[in-house]
């Protein structure tokens, strides 16, 4: 039989960090990106998730987040970022998790890098699926095209190309918005057990984005159904720089051997 769900309700979305970065793992700054996100049934995110986290939901759907990006300047701890290494194009496909204590997080169901070191170094040290592609990112006035193309470990042939234009600034994001970007921790699995890593950042500034072109394969080479129809909400933000911190111990009350598994 199952085991029964300790699971408690999800923490509160704030578009503030619920915690301080006073020690940081790991540094670096996300420009330039733009978030698209088409809505997901639970159902079908469920399974690929890692055990003891389920999707997270607002109003009773949950959504894929398809992100690119430059990364800029990884650093480890307090040193300063490496300037080449630590520098490129990613493009993420991404899930919405909520774990056993109540934490909100996110999945990365793929992260594609132009950097084949930092790619290595994602995919044996923290076990993340990071691939190496050919990117390239390019802006003219209000215009910004992200390409992608898959080089190991593959499948050669997943791709992305999307452009969007940036308009106004949002003054005020909605309920969709806050729960799409305001995310302060990342679940995954490492060495078996269960992980969550917190981060820390300022607030977004975000603006709000028209889609011109989107070509892409990676969110069913992650696993999901293709996408159908325009994304729900297309999004840009020039950026923030980023702390994540050490795993937290787990809160206490709540044994961690018996975490819920997503439903199968």
């Amino acid at each position: 039989m199952p085991q029964p769900s300790l699971s408690v309700e999800p923490e509160p979305i704030t578009v503030d960090p619920p915690h301080t970065a006073d020690r940081p793992l790991l540094t670096q700054s996300w420009l330039d990106l733009a978030f698209l996100h088409w809505p997901a049934d639970p159902a079908d995110v469920a399974p690929l998730l890692p055990v003891g986290t389920r999707p997270d939901t607002l109003h009773g759907i949950t959504y894929v987040g398809l992100v690119a990006f430059r990364m800029h300047r990884v650093g480890w701890f307090r040193l300063p970022g490496i300037p080449y290494l630590g520098s490129f194009p990613e493009t993420n496909v991404r899930l919405y998790s909520v774990d056993t204590h109540g934490r909100r997080g996110v999945v990365f169901r793929s992260l594609d890098a132009s950097r084949l070191i930092p790619v290595a170094i994602g995919r044996t040290v923290v076990r993340l699926p990071y691939v190496w592609s050919r990117m390239k990112i390019h802006q003219q006035g209000t215009t910004i095209t992200y390409t992608s193309s898959r080089r190991w470990p593959g499948p050669r042939n997943a791709h992305s190309s999307l452009a969007i234009r940036v308009s106004e600034r949002v003054e005020a994001p909605t309920e969709l918005e806050h729960f799409l970007t305001a995310r302060w921790g990342m679940h995954s699995t490492f060495l078996g057990r269960p992980l969550y890593l917190p981060n820390a950042h300022p607030r977004w500034p975000l603006h709000r984005a028209e889609l011109l072109h989107c070509d892409q394969t990676l969110v069913t080479n992650a696993g999901l159904p293709a996408p159908t129809g325009a994304p729900t909400s297309v999004l840009y933000s020039p950026g923030v720089p980023v702390r994540f911190t050490r795993p937290p111990r787990a809160p206490a009350g709540i044994p961690t051997s018996r975490a819920h598994h997503p439903a199968a």
